[in-house]
Parts: structure tokens; C-alpha cells; sequence
């Protein structure tokens, strides 16, 4: 008799397991859709700014450091600073084009 009265009636057992996964399942759709997705995009819209660098842009780094592309390689960027000064960057550390 208290075998009987511990077991769950055929139709409450079987839809248990999907209700306690619900849950579950809609945190991730929330998570991808506010956090995955945007993320993706973002890395998306840089890679495309990273292949249409050119000579002669004003450009932004990562570090904060403004000046204008004087020669683009495959890996690195040459920025010019100033009349005198020019440093080499990871093309990954530009952030932003200027468009003046």
C-alpha cells in the first residue's frame, strides 16, 4: 500500500521531466539572444573594418592613440602620431575609422 501511494499516476510522470527542463531551456534562448548574438555581430562588423583598412584613414586604437594609416601589411598597421613619430600596431588594435 505505501509502494502504491509513493509512485506518481502515469500522467504527472511523464510530463515532469520537460516541465523542469523549461526552464532551463528558456535561460539559454534569453542568454543567446541578449548576449551571443550581439556579441557575434560586433565581431562580425570589426573583422569587416580590419579588411577595408587603408592608407591614408584616420584611425583609433584600442590604447586610445589617434593618427592616420601610412602603410598596411597583412598582421600590423604603421600609424602616423605625429610629424616625427610613427609606431607600428596589430591591425586587431584599431578600433574605429574617423570619417572627417
Amino acid at each position: 500500500m505505501l509502494y502504491a501511494m509513493a509512485q506518481p499516476s502515469g500522467a504527472q510522470g511523464g510530463a515532469s521531466p520537460l516541465i523542469s527542463f523549461l526552464p532551463l531551456i528558456l535561460i539559454f534562448v534569453i542568454f543567446y539572444l541578449l548576449l551571443i548574438l550581439p556579441q557575434q555581430r560586433k565581431q562580425k562588423e570589426h573583422k569587416k573594418l580590419l579588411d577595408t583598412l587603408q592608407r591614408g584613414q584616420d584611425v583609433i586604437t584600442s590604447g586610445g592613440i589617434h593618427g592616420k594609416i601610412t602603410k598596411v601589411t597583412e598582421t600590423t598597421v604603421t600609424i602616423k602620431v605625429s610629424e616625427k613619430c610613427e609606431i607600428t600596431v596589430d591591425r586587431s588594435a584599431v578600433t574605429r575609422v574617423n570619417i572627417r
